[in-house]
């Protein structure tokens, strides 16, 4: 496969992962709001996922609306659902005969509903959340619709690598900036709607009922998110299907990129694997969060260095 398709899929996926975790968050974040209309703040969704300065959080950081209206729609905002669903699908439209008819029409359906004008009134006048759960509807759909019409060849490879790389990413952010609000202290309580939320967020409260009968507790809950085998937004198995797909691209060709990039997923794996939450709690959560997060990092800039047109 040229350098330039499989650059072109693997940031295909990447933008699409990144506008489903965010719009995740901008759900749960809303309904959050809700609860506690007062004291809720956008701040920390807004530092975390904008380029925005201090001054300019501080003016929209309680009015909800301003702050979807920007996160969804912001055409100067590079980190908006908006930006990341045409950044997406122009990278699926210059490789679009690498990619089956029906993945290429639901890329370009999302591609219209995001800029429909309709969409920003909703946005501003309606429920957000029917809005929102619209569009995390056509996240679901391209996820649908790639797994069972895209052909198991390297396209396939470079499209996961991206969404579990991403997904990675993502998963750590969601955790630092949930565990920021309790100084990172996995032992200082909280209210369940703080814990549930969090959770919903990643799409693992259904998960952590039937696993965890001890009720919510943040030992739980950093346990599920980072190494949880079999929660499919958790860090470990991110990384498990990060170690899988790049696994499929070993062939004769660039072996001593294949030998870096491999070295440092499996390095990645077993940091993760030979952990446990007391050992994190001992390092400090923020701390470890970080180093996952520079070494994802690490894996991305050896990926563009020895597989991709551009490096």
């Amino acid at each position: 496969m040229l350098s330039r398709v499989a650059d072109s899929l693997y940031w295909m996926s990447r933008y699409m992962e990144r506008t489903d975790s965010l719009l995740r968050i901008l759900m749960i974040n809303h309904l959050s709001s809700q609860d506690d209309v007062q004291a809720f703040t956008w701040r920390p969704v807004l530092r975390a996922f904008t380029e925005l300065q201090e001054e300019e959080i501080a003016r929209i950081e309680r009015n909800g609306r301003q702050v979807l209206q920007y996160m969804v729609l912001g055409r100067d905002n590079p980190n908006s659902v908006l930006n990341m669903v045409v950044q997406s699908r122009e990278n699926a439209r210059s490789v679009q005969d690498n990619l089956t008819k029906e993945l290429w029409q639901c890329l370009n359906e999302f591609y219209h509903v995001v800029r429909e004008p309709r969409l920003q009134h909703a946005l501003q006048y309606e429920d957000p959340v029917t809005v929102l759960d619209s569009l995390i509807k056509q996240c679901m759909l391209y996820y649908g619709v790639a797994d069972i019409t895209m052909f198991r060849g390297e396209g396939l490879c470079f499209m996961n690598l991206g969404k579990y790389l991403e997904r990675t990413i993502q998963s750590a952010d969601i955790l630092d900036l949930k565990f920021h609000d309790l100084s990172y202290d996995l032992d200082k309580p909280t209210d369940t709607t703080y814990w549930k939320y969090l959770l919903m967020s990643v799409s693992g409260y259904a998960l952590y009922l039937k696993r965890y009968r001890s009720g919510f507790e943040a030992r739980n809950v950093v346990d599920q998110v980072l190494f949880n085998i079999d929660f499919p937004r958790s860090i470990l198995y991110s990384v498990n299907q990060l170690h899988r797909y790049f696994g499929r691209l070993r062939g004769d060709q660039n072996q001593e990129g294949y030998a870096k990039v491999d070295f440092l997923i499996g390095k990645l794996k077993s940091r993760l694997q030979y952990s446990d939450v007391q050992g994190v709690s001992r390092i400090g959560l923020h701390h470890y969060l970080t180093e996952i997060t520079a070494d994802i990092h690490a894996i991305g800039h050896t990926l563009n260095q020895y597989y991709f047109a551009y490096s």
